[in-house]
């Protein structure tokens, strides 16, 4: 028989694993939800996954100026066409969660379009604001797809 002290332990220990395992199964239909957004041109959608007004974006060696910027960023750089916006797709995603309200989210994602695919890594910090999930910091490296390597 456990003793008490033993028994609590292992009873708190259970809702501690099941919370993180909900936190993360949160995380990644946050990116499904970005992935199937921006597959559909829906830009706004796709922001949605990010914190607003707050976000820091880092890509191509450049800080984009938060929320707003990143957003027209995407719409300038990707908007106007199917063909122009590509289909993209994330995949090998790690999630670890850093505290109760933060995670660190790796992954690799592919565009593909006619002109331009690209690969990459995502390295994305999420937090936990008002009980939701949102990119507060997403770091971009990519390179162009189908390149010699």
């Amino acid at each position: 028989m456990l003793g008490p002290a033993l028994a609590l332990l292992l009873l708190g220990a259970v809702p501690a694993h099941a919370g993180e395992a909900e936190d993360k199964a949160a995380i990644l239909n946050v990116i499904a939800s970005m992935e199937q957004a921006w597959n559909r041109g829906d830009f706004a959608g796709y922001m949605a996954g990010f914190w607003n007004p707050g976000v820091v974006f880092v890509s191509g060696g450049k800080i984009q100026a938060g929320w707003q910027g990143t957003l027209d960023h995407y719409v300038r750089d990707y908007g106007g066409s199917p063909e122009k916006r590509g289909n993209l797709h994330f995949y090998d995603m790690t999630v670890d969660m850093l505290a109760p309200d933060a995670a660190l989210l790796i992954s690799h994602y592919h565009l593909e379009r006619p002109e331009h695919p690209q690969e990459g890594i995502n390295t994305r910090l999420f937090r936990k604001i008002d009980g939701h999930w949102v990119i507060a910091m997403n770091h971009v490296s990519s390179y162009e797809a189908h390149a010699a390597k």
